[in-house]
């Protein structure tokens, strides 16, 4: 056996490979980790409820929330505070439906305030033997329930039980196509997703009749492969939302090392989800030159206080490429809008800056999510400076001459 200490969480692991385990995605779970302390710090605000990590009062504290109206018969309850490894009456309800060793759950459970249960799940019966075992070696049986059951099962009948998450996690080993369907009825309104796909080979253009299999979208080899990955993601995601009256808001998409991660929150809405057409695009990319253009599937325009929807109209490209006259490749569709929320990524660089030394990775954290804060929102998909000098055959300037 051998002893792993990951964050605040320290875990056994058996000798033989019976259960998956990844270092390298240390930063994924650190990530998820800050990203779902931002969110919840966004929904129990509301509730009066103040979420405080470590450091954060000695530092000057996390921001105040608004004052709520009161007089002097009548004032206002003082607000209650949240804090990592306790559990949070009103906290919000997380599930990681493949939790292998229940490693990211007991993160959570000892990293994450202002949780009110985390559920762990499994369907290999070693893997939830293993993770009852980690529960009670950290301590946090009073927040983490480890569970033996099929995902896909277990999220349908949270659905059936009315008994929604708030919170749900999917990291598979592969992708997670078979489990999105479940995944979009299974969270709360406005609940927080968040998915990982770690094929990429799939994904990135290399089998792409495979990823319309999965995704429902046709990959491109391409320079901006990996942005295409993440708008694929998403594209699925909100394509699965829709069936039942639902839409996905990204808040952040991130591709690093071997496979991308997406947080979305998931919304119901009728009138809302008549938009999602005009929020999705096909890819036209030349293989010759390298040039893209995109070709949105349905087409919003404003009418009155709302908007008229209607079908597009295209192509945006003639039978050859305008600027070498070779043929255009076909891809999509993909998600065509904002891959961030700005506000909350820069919620999440903040509350960083309020707690430094919380995680091992936090330079690269930084690093990545300062990058994020400084892309066009408006822009999908991108050139690359030496793939253009390829193009005109000419030298490749360096970066701060371009700006």
């Amino acid at each position: 056996e051998t002893l792993i200490t990951e964050g605040r969480a320290t875990i056994v692991f058996p000798s033989a490979n019976e259960v998956f385990y990844n270092p390298v995605q240390g930063f994924n779970r650190d990530l998820t980790c800050a990203v779902l302390t931002e969110f919840v710090r966004l929904q129990l605000r509301p509730k009066g409820i103040r979420v405080v990590l470590p450091g954060e009062e000695e530092l000057g504290g996390s921001p105040p929330d608004p004052p709520e109206a009161g007089d002097a018969q009548n004032p206002p309850e003082p607000p209650r505070t949240a804090r990592p490894g306790e559990p949070c009456e009103g906290g919000l309800r997380v599930l990681e439906a493949l939790a292998a060793s229940g490693l990211r759950s007991i993160r959570f459970a000892r990293e994450v305030p202002g949780l009110g249960a985390v559920v762990a799940s499994d369907c290999s019966p070693r893997a939830a033997a293993l993770m009852a075992r980690n529960v009670a070696l950290n301590g946090v049986g009073d927040l983490v329930t480890p569970r033996l059951a099929d995902a896909r099962m277990l999220m349908y009948q949270s659905k059936a039980e009315r008994a929604p998450f708030d919170v749900i996690d999917l990291d598979p080993y592969g992708s997670p196509a078979p489990f999105l369907d479940a995944a979009v009825q299974a969270v709360s309104e406005g609940g927080l997703l968040c998915v990982t796909c770690t094929d990429m080979a799939v994904m990135a253009g290399n089998s792409a009749e495979t990823c319309y299999s999965k995704y429902g979208a046709v990959s491109l080899k391409g320079k901006f492969c990996h942005e295409m990955a993440l708008r694929i993601i998403l594209h699925s995601l909100d394509l699965r939302a829709n069936c039942y009256q639902r839409f996905v808001v990204p808040l952040l998409s991130v591709s690093a090392d071997f496979y991308v991660r997406v947080f979305v929150r998931v919304f119901t809405g009728q009138a809302k989800v008549k938009a999602s057409a005009s929020k999705q695009a096909l890819v036209f990319h030349c293989v010759g030159c390298g040039s893209h253009h995109l070709q949105r599937l349905g087409r919003a325009t404003s009418h009155g206080s709302g908007f008229k929807y209607s079908v597009a109209t295209g192509p945006p490209v003639g039978p050859t490429c305008e600027f070498c006259h070779q043929r255009h490749q076909v891809g999509g569709p993909v998600w065509a809008e904002p891959l961030h929320d700005p506000a909350f990524v820069e919620g999440v660089l903040a509350a960083l800056e309020r707690s430094p030394g919380r995680f091992s990775t936090e330079p690269r954290l930084r690093g990545v999510l300062s990058v994020i804060a400084e892309e066009l929102s408006d822009v999908p998909l991108y050139y690359t400076l030496d793939g253009l000098s390829s193009t005109i055959r000419s030298n490749t300037p360096s970066l701060l001459q371009l700006r």
